[in-house]
């Protein structure tokens, strides 16, 4: 079988939230052995919500698949020593902690003068920041929903915070070569509010305000530059249909039979549909032609057509409907495998959604037990005995790994 991709990299996550446990968690799918450690008894994350009937965390489950799991008492000098102990003798530190006192780096680095440590902050220049207070920040919830500029709407997906934590996994990544280049540790700071940013400059976001005096604006689910937005079908479905190339647009025209409708349209207004901009600048004289066909048929009519002419298009369809009848969120689909989570049960998760050319497919590992790690991490890493054991982690039971 072959060896994983990260297989011989180690990293201790001290962490919280979103964004650190994404990235230790990137690199646990990938073969990497990472090792969280939380505050002794679970740390915040452990009750998060959504939780089982028992009071199981999802959200922890769901964050930690493959990765060992350490509780210590990090109010205590002792469970801090044991902490910097653990990451110094790994070599990898990835932290959503403050980088100071009993985590300075160059404390820690006095102790391995190799060690990586990436630290997210929530911003730059140090202050306490999460996913909703930097959305609120960036002015897109301004641009989200419906044209109420009374009601900024925040959207439920996490993103900023998915994008910090995959940003932290290549930082990681790219301090670990330049180590095994020139045999340099290194200290890499990233914030949740400047992986917000960099993501709107990339995107042209910040320069439209500055180069051309408008920020975006909210308009329903209207595609900006281009022509896409949703409709109603006869059945009571909604969809959502998109164009954003010439041969987008000819799909559209060829599956609805209104390409000549549209010619007079163009004709009329002066535009060339062949051109985003010029979809976008006439997108409600459009939309007001497509409704009536969308409204006279039903979903099911609707795929037809679209499928055999190639439409750019999607039904919308809730949570439950996703997980219970669509394909791509079932074990066809090889992102999935179904697995027995210890204090959870048996549910479909997600491995790695990378796919490397000529490794075989591995398992989705499960998270482990909270805390369950504690005692045989402790052991083999830092070569402890049982007094040392049964003050570090008095409470735990000894049970060995968790994971295979």
């Amino acid at each position: 079988m072959e060896a994983s991709v990260l297989e011989g990299l180690r990293i201790v996550e001290l962490s919280a939230f979103v964004a650190a446990p994404l990235g230790g968690m990137t690199l646990a799918q990938l073969g990497a052995e990472v090792v969280r450690i939380d505050q002794a008894g679970g740390g915040p994350d452990l009750g998060r919500w959504p939780v089982t009937a028992d009071g199981a965390s999802l959200y922890w489950h769901g964050l930690n698949k493959a990765k060992r799991s350490v509780f210590l008492d990090l109010r205590g000098a002792e469970g801090r020593r044991a902490a910097r102990a653990l990451a110094c003798e790994a070599g990898a530190l990835l932290t959503n902690m403050p980088a100071r006192d009993w985590l300075a780096y160059e404390s820690l680095r006095a102790e391995r003068p190799d060690l990586i440590m990436v630290s997210i902050s929530g911003t730059h220049d140090g202050q306490a920041a999460v996913d909703y207070t930097v959305q609120a920040r960036t002015g897109l919830p301004y641009a989200t929903g419906p044209a109420r500029p009374d009601a900024p709407v925040n959207q439920q997906l996490p993103a900023w915070d998915a994008i910090c934590g995959l940003l932290a996994a290549v930082g990681l990544l790219a301090a670990e070569r330049r180590r095994r280049e020139t045999g340099e540790g290194q200290f890499v700071a990233l914030s949740l509010q400047d992986s917000a940013l960099w993501m709107l400059g990339n995107l042209g976001y910040l320069a439209e305000v500055e180069l051309l005096g408008r920020g975006r604006q909210a308009g329903g689910n209207d595609l900006y530059g281009a022509f896409g937005r949703d409709f109603a079908t006869a059945d009571g479905r909604r969809l959502m249909l998109v164009a954003l190339t010439p041969r987008h647009w000819a799909a559209v025209c060829a599956a609805t039979g209104l390409g000549p409708a549209f010619a007079h349209l163009e004709a009329a207004l002066r535009a060339d549909f062949a051109r985003d901009a010029e979809r976008w600048r006439c997108r409600q004289a459009i939309a007001a032609l497509l409704e009536p066909w969308f409204a006279a048929r039903t979903l099911d009519e609707v795929r037809a057509d679209f499928e055999a002419h190639r439409v750019l298009w999607s039904p919308y369809q809730s949570l439950e409907e996703l997980v219970r009848d669509d394909p791509a969120c079932s074990p066809a689909n090889p992102l999935f495998q179904r697995i027995e989570q210890p204090g959870v049960g048996t549910h479909l998760a997600p491995g790695t959604p990378l796919r490397f050319a000529g490794t075989d497919d591995r398992p989705v590992r499960p998270a482990p037990v909270p805390g369950s790690d504690t005692r045989s991490v402790l052991a083999a890493g830092l070569g402890l005995g049982a007094a040392a054991l049964d003050r570090l982690a008095p409470d735990a039971d000894g049970a060995g790994e968790s994971l295979s």
